[in-house]
């Protein structure tokens, strides 16, 4: 999955309506009779969303007579994942980072004097 491809999966799962409609998918194969069956959109808007999906490249279809079928591309759904995951281990690495830094004893400046020590004249 390229770049551009990986913008427009995020962007493409910004729409409530794509995310259920992926999840949905994640349960197998399905028509957009089918899917429509089980969201409150008509359709043909299930249709357009199926478009934008299929050009972010998050979903693969295929002809089964007249029925169009329709499932999750594994890989770019494997990619975006694999994203998020880079993305969470920079905020836990930052996170650790932040907390080690937290627990450390502040360190005394070498460069203040005590008062025990004679002044130079």
């Amino acid at each position: 999955m390229d770049a551009d491809r990986e913008v427009d999966g995020w962007g493409a799962l910004a729409d409530g309506t794509r995310r259920a409609i992926v999840a949905r998918l994640a349960d197998g194969e399905l028509s957009v009779g089918e899917l429509a069956a089980g969201l409150p959109v008509t359709r043909s808007a299930v249709s357009q969303h199926l478009k934008v999906l299929k050009d972010a490249g998050l979903v693969r279809e295929r002809s089964a007579g007249t029925r169009r079928i329709y499932r999750l591309n594994p890989e770019a759904v494997a990619a975006l994942r694999d994203q998020l995951d880079t993305y969470w281990q920079r905020a836990l690495a930052g996170y650790a980072d932040v907390a080690g830094a937290a627990a450390q004893p502040p360190q005394a400046d070498e460069s203040q004097t005590d008062g025990n020590q004679p002044e130079e004249a």
